[in-house]
C-alpha cells in the first residue's frame, strides 16, 4: 500500500566565506598573539563550515556536519563576539540573495538548514516499516523544534525564508506531518478506534487551519502550488479518517445509527479527496516540486482511492445491517457532535537535541581552546560576577552602619560636646565654676547643713515604716472582709435551696 507523500522543506544555498583573515586580526589586536600559531584552527573552522553547507547531501551525515559546524559557532561567537564576516545566503523560497556580517544571521541560516535536512530525511523514511515511522516521527518534531528556536531569538528576518509568518507556517506542516505519523503508529499497534478517531480529529484540524493560513501568501510566489493542493487533500482525507474511526467505535459502542451517519460523512469526505487527487495527480511533476516524492501524485492518488472504496463498502454494509437488523435512526451530519482531540505530539526542543552525549561528541572540542579556554573565560566571568554582588553588599551595609552612627552621635550632642571641650582646651571659655551655681550652694548649706540632711534621711526612714505598718493593716481588714463575705454567700445559698424545698 502507497505511503502518504509528506513536504520536506527546501534547503539554503550559499557562496564561499572567509572565515580566516577576519580571526588572525582578532587575535593580532585583542590577545597580542601571533596569528600564524592558529593557522591550523583557522583552516578548520573554514572546513568545517564547507563540509556542512556545500560537500554535503540531505541525509544524516549532512546533519551531522551542520550540527558540528553549528555547536563550534556557539564557541566562537563566545571567544569573539565583536567579529564581522560576510555570510552570504540565498533565500530558500525566493533565491534572493542576502548578505550580513552578523554571527546571528550565519547561525539562523544554519539552524534553518538543519530543520530542512531534518525534513528531508523524515520525509524520506518508508513508513511502512515500524523503525521508519518512528524516525520520521522524531525528525518532523525536531524540525518543528528548530524553526521554533529561529522564531523565539531571531526576531529581525533579513530573508523571506526566515520570517516569523513563514517559518510559523513551516512549523504548523511539520507538526501536521508528525501527527499524521502518530495517527499511522496508533493503526499499526491496533489502538482503540475511539482515541485513533481523536488523534485524526487533532490532524484534520492542524490541516484545516494550514490551508486557510497558505491563503494568506497567494500571489507572493512563496511557496509551491503542489503544496497547497496536497494540505487541501489530506484535510479532506483525515475529516474522513476521523468519521471512519468514530463510525467503528460507535458501532462498537452499539449507536448503530449515529456509527452509519458518520460513515456516511465519511464517504463524503473521501469522495472530495479522491477528486482533488485525481485533478492533482496527472498535472504533477517531480522536476519542478523537489521538495515532494516523486510518486507524490500516484501515491495519493491511491490512497485516497482505496480509502474510497473502504468507506464505500462500510456504508453499504451498514445501511443493509441497519435496514435488516437495528432498525436505528440515523441522525443528519449537522446533528453529530464534534469528534475531540487528543494533542499528543509536540515539537522536540533544540537544547534537547544538542544536549545528547552522540551530539556533544560530533561537535567536539573548541577549535580555539588553547587561544583563550573557555573554562577560564567563564570561571573569570563568574568571578567577577560574585566579587560585584559580594561589594555590592558590603557598600550597602556601611551606608546603613553609617547612617545609625550618625544617628545617634546627633542624638548624644557629641559633635556640640567635642567643640565646647576643644574651646576649654584651648583655653577660650571660662573653667570655673558659674557664680549662680555657688549661690545655690551656699544657700542650701546655710539653711540645711550636714545635720540638717541627715535628719530629713531618718524622717523618711520613719515615714516609710509607718506606710508599711497601715498597708499590713488594710491587707489583714481586707482578709478578713473577704472570708466573711465568702461565708455569707455560702449562708445565702443554703437559705436559697432551703426556701426552694
Amino acid at each position: 500500500m502507497a505511503q502518504s507523500p509528506t513536504i520536506a522543506i527546501p534547503k539554503k544555498s550559499t557562496d564561499e566565506v572567509d572565515w580566516t583573515g577576519p580571526i588572525r586580526a582578532i587575535i593580532k589586536a585583542s590577545y597580542g598573539e601571533n596569528p600564524d600559531n592558529y593557522a591550523t584552527e583557522c583552516a578548520a573552522l573554514q572546513r568545517c563550515r564547507q563540509d556542512a553547507v556545500r560537500g554535503a547531501g540531505s541525509d544524516l551525515t549532512a546533519a551531522s556536519l551542520l550540527t558540528k559546524y553549528f555547536g563550534q559557532l556557539e564557541l566562537l561567537e563566545l571567544r569573539f563576539s565583536e567579529i564581522r564576516v560576510s555570510f552570504p545566503w540565498r533565500d530558500a523560497f525566493t533565491s534572493k540573495l542576502t548578505t550580513q556580517t552578523s554571527i546571528a544571521f550565519e547561525k539562523a541560516s544554519i539552524i534553518y538548514q538543519i530543520a530542512a535536512t531534518h525534513s528531508i530525511i523524515a520525509s524520506a523514511q518508508n513508513r511502512s516499516d515500524p523503525e521508519g515511522l518512528k524516525r520520521a516521527y522524531y525528525y518532523f518534531r525536531t524540525c518543528a523544534g528548530m524553526l521554533t528556536y529561529i522564531n523565539d531569538n531571531f526576531l529581525h528576518a533579513p530573508s523571506t525564508d526566515l520570517s516569523r509568518e513563514v517559518v510559523k507556517f513551516l512549523v504548523g506542516i511539520m507538526m501536521a506531518q508528525a501527527n499524521e505519523t502518530f495517527y499511522e503508529t496508533c493503526v499499526d499497534q491496533r489502538k482503540s478506534p475511539a482515541l485513533i478517531a481523536k488523534i485524526a480529529s487533532h490532524t484534520t484540524f492542524l490541516y484545516n487551519g494550514l490551508c486557510e493560513e497558505v491563503k494568506e501568501f497567494f500571489g507572493k510566489g512563496i511557496f509551491d502550488r503542489n503544496w497547497v493542493t496536497l494540505l487541501q487533500i489530506k484535510a479532506k482525507y483525515f475529516t474522513s479518517l476521523m468519521q471512519y474511526q468514530r463510525s467503528l467505535a460507535d458501532t462498537a459502542a452499539g449507536k448503530h445509527g449515529e456509527a452509519l451517519a458518520r460513515m456516511g460523512v465519511a464517504e463524503s469526505n473521501a469522495k472530495e479527496a479522491h477528486k482533488l487527487s485525481s485533478s492533482f495527480a496527472p498535472y504533477f511533476v517531480n522536476t519542478l516540486s523537489t521538495t515532494l516524492p516523486a510518486d507524490t501524485g500516484t501515491a495519493i492518488l491511491e490512497l485516497t482511492k482505496n480509502h474510497l472504496a473502504l468507506c464505500t463498502e462500510k456504508y453499504g454494509q451498514g445501511q443493509k445491517d441497519n435496514d435488516l437488523i437495528y432498525n436505528d435512526h440515523v441522525p443528519s451530519e449537522a446533528t453529530l457532535s464534534p469528534v475531540d482531540k487528543v494533542s499528543a505530539v509536540t515539537p522536540v526542543p533544540i537544547h534537547e537535541v544538542y544536549g545528547t552525549p552522540e551530539v556533544q561528541k560530533t561537535i567536539g572540542p573548541d577549535l580555539f581552546a588553547k587561544l583563550i579556554p573557555l573554562s577560564v573565560h567563564e570561571a573569570a566571568s563568574v568571578y567577577s560576577e560574585e566579587k560585584a554582588k559580594i561589594v555590592r553588599a558590603e557598600v550597602e551595609k556601611a551606608e546603613v552602619a553609617e547612617g545609625e552612627v550618625k544617628a545617634s552621635v546627633e542624638s548624644l550632642g557629641v559633635k556640640a560636646a567635642l567643640g565646647r571641650y576643644k574651646e576649654i582646651a584651648e583655653g577660650e571659655v571660662d573653667e570655673s565654676v558659674p557664680a549662680t551655681v555657688l549661690s545655690w550652694h551656699e544657700e542650701i548649706q546655710r539653711k540645711q547643713g550636714v545635720d540638717g540632711l541627715e535628719k530629713q534621711l531618718k524622717e523618711l526612714e520613719k515615714l516609710k515604716e509607718t506606710v508599711a505598718r497601715e498597708l499590713d493593716a488594710i491587707s489583714e481588714s481586707l482578709a478578713v472582709e473577704s472570708r466573711e463575705c465568702e461565708m455569707m454567700r455560702v449562708s445565702s445559698a443554703e437559705s436559697y435551696r432551703s426556701g426552694c424545698d
